[in-house]
């Protein structure tokens, strides 16, 4: 169920310098929240940042009532969001959106780039209990923009690329050797820029291969009231705010 809900700031844990992991506590309950779930959060005390941020749901915990949000610090508004001091006050609208549809005992790709891992720890949970063998592909520019690879590891074997070479295998996320043998595979996952996202599916069709994407849209109100985020499908155009965030990637129109 939807709510705006308040919580508070208990930790900015900056992970390099331009991305950290944001947590919030609740004296409430939280929702239930399935992965590729997403979350509006308003920046407090910031007139100038009109409009909620969409974040990825990176993890939750229920047994203390926090929930974590992966972000990096590329705006006005999440600039402001890793500046909060512990104890500050924010509210968020949440769950929102759909969620990806893990497998039960299959091979499972998951490839992100950029902000696109943050939806992948709860993924990746869920296919562990659902007995599924996990294989993480994360690309990046360099080693530094490679982050959270020990939590990762705790649910499936992590794959690197970096551009320049400096960490993993050198090249673009679709230049890794993975790939060499993708029919291993049952389902692939993937979120992050555009291009990567389509040279995967791309990739996952040609060797009929599911194939599920998460969207990353600009969002700004999370309910299909503003449009800002329609994209068009084969079932014409659909808000990736409450149709998505994730597709199959044979329904979009890339």
């Amino acid at each position: 169920m939807k709510r705006v809900q308040d919580f508070t700031v208990i930790e900015t844990q900056w992970l390099n310098s331009t991305s950290y992991l944001l947590v919030l506590g609740s004296q409430s309950n939280i929702e239930e929240i399935r992965p590729g779930n997403f979350a509006e959060i308003k920046v407090p005390d910031a007139a100038d940042v009109f409009l909620r941020r969409p974040i990825s749901v990176y993890d939750v915990d229920h047994q203390n009532n926090t929930i974590s949000f992966y972000i990096k610090a590329i705006g006005k508004g999440t600039i402001k969001l890793g500046a909060l001091d512990n104890g500050s006050k924010v509210d968020i609208v949440y769950p929102l959106g759909n969620s990806f549809n893990s497998i039960e005992s299959g091979n499972a790709l998951i490839i992100g780039g950029g902000s696109g891992i943050a939806p992948f720890t709860l993924l990746a949970e869920e296919l562990k209990e659902k007995n599924s063998k996990v294989t993480y592909l994360f690309g990046a520019r360099t080693s530094e923009d490679i982050v959270l690879q020990d939590e990762f590891a705790k649910h499936g074997n992590v794959l690197v690329t970096t551009e320049d070479g400096s960490l993993g295998e050198k090249g673009l996320v679709t230049q890794h050797s993975v790939f060499n043998n993708i029919t291993d595979f049952d389902i692939i996952y993937t979120c992050g820029p555009d291009p990567m996202m389509k040279a995967v599916s791309k990739i996952a069709e040609s060797n009929d291969i599911v194939c599920e994407a998460s969207l990353e849209n600009m969002m700004a109100c999370g309910f299909g009231a503003c449009l800002c985020c329609v994209t068009p499908t084969v079932r014409g155009n659909e808000c990736v705010c409450t149709e998505g965030p994730v597709f199959n990637s044979k329904d979009l129109k890339w």
